[in-house]
């Protein structure tokens, strides 16, 4: 039988055959991300209506990363209407340097704290997005020698389909980057699943770090998804990321004022439309675990988590994330994006299942431009070994 996730992301087979390369009558236009700000009401249903959910191009991340961020002025939106109604919408930018080569391309714009680049596209709307995005970027490629995707899901519905017209079309192109990160996705129940990813001699010492901390204190787990206090608990999330090895990195988030506004900003916007979910560890009423997550039906991301390196000892971020095996009961959400790097050393202790994020290259424009691109991708892939997620 099969998982709810593969359900939610099942691969259209029937879409090779029935891909039509004549374009619909359908508008695509770039905007400047500004012009984006009045439709935020439309913005919001297609988020509802979207093939698959990315809450990273939600109105309240995209506006607050963009509004937030170093360096946005550049980046524009591409909008695609059916009907006169909104059914498509990614960010994109045209940059003079592809990673560390001097090359000049389109990309879809993402970010450190951005951890999908599906675009949101109407269920249904795939093909037809896709054959529009294309037919612009021939028109419209600058000094960009080609297209540049990130963060897409392996074989989701978006990437089936512009699979699918990529090879019907003869369109160079090739997946350059491919990482699988840990994913909770099981028709088991919490107690269920953590009797299958851990063995009883980890589960056992779990029980025991939750008897020694509970010594030290009221130990306390909270649950919310209301809009009460989020200012708050951001400031406490904030500070407890910022106290241990990130702090020190410089890669927390409260580290810099602009992603510290992204994370506030975001949450509040989140919390507003019923997309969050805050779980916290405390200890007599002092947090020291804390994890956000982005509650988007079928599916769900675990957006940010961070523990007090004080009580590492304990294991507090494994505790919350025994306790976040909870969402296996919700009937609504499918899989949980971790939003992790591969092998993520705590994460993958307790989920077991895998996600695909590729990145992938496309030639645009006329022959010339095309030819110069598949050297440059072949000369790429020569170095990149490619491995689909188990």
């Amino acid at each position: 039988m099969a998982s709810r996730y593969q359900e939610a992301n099942a691969r259209s087979d029937g879409y090779a055959d029935a891909v039509d390369l004549r374009i619909p009558a359908h508008t695509l236009t770039c905007l400047p991300w500004r012009a984006l700000e009045d439709r935020i009401a439309e913005w919001d249903r297609l988020a509802l209506e979207a093939s698959e959910p990315n809450p990273f191009f939600e109105s309240w991340y995209l506006l607050p990363s963009l509004r937030n961020l170093p360096a946005t002025d550049a980046v524009q939106v591409l909008c695609f209407e059916e009907d006169g109604r909104l059914a498509g919408l990614m960010p994109i930018t045209r940059s003079p340097r592809y990673y560390r080569w001097p090359v000049p391309n389109l990309s879809s714009w993402v970010h450190d704290n951005c951890f999908c680049g599906v675009p949101l596209v109407t269920r249904g709307a795939e093909v037809a997005f896709w054959l529009a995005l294309l037919r612009w970027a021939d028109a419209n490629p600058g000094s960009s020698l080609f297209l540049h995707m990130r963060g897409i899901t392996d074989n989701g519905p978006l990437h089936t389909a512009l699979t699918a017209i990529l090879e019907a079309d003869g369109r160079p192109s090739g997946i350059v980057h491919h990482e699988a990160r840990a994913m909770l996705a099981s028709e088991l129940g919490p107690d269920a699943y953590l009797e299958a990813a851990m063995s009883g001699k980890k589960r056992k010492e779990l029980r025991r770090q939750t008897n020694r901390l509970a010594e030290r204190g009221l130990l306390r787990f909270e649950r919310r998804h209301d809009t009460a206090d989020i200012g708050p608990w951001a400031d406490q999330f904030l500070a407890l990321e910022r106290s241990g090895w990130k702090g020190q990195a410089g890669s927390a988030m409260a580290c810099d004022p602009g992603t510290a506004a992204l994370l506030r900003q975001a949450l509040d916007g989140a919390a507003a439309r019923g997309r969050l979910e805050r779980l916290t560890l405390s200890l007599d009423d002092r947090p020291i675990a804390m994890l956000a997550t982005f509650l988007t039906p079928p599916g769900a991301y675990s957006f940010k988590t961070a523990f007090d390196e004080e009580f590492a000892a304990y294991s507090p971020g494994v505790l919350l994330q025994r306790e976040n095996l909870v969402v296996l009961d919700r009937p609504d959400i499918a899989w949980t994006d971790s939003c992790a790097s591969a092998d993520h050393p705590m994460i993958e202790r307790i989920w077991r299942e895998k996600r695909g994020i590729v990145r992938l290259s496309i030639a645009i424009g006329g022959p010339v431009r095309r030819a110069a691109f598949q050297h440059l991708l072949r000369a790429e892939r020569s170095r990149v070994t490619v491995e689909p997620a188990s």
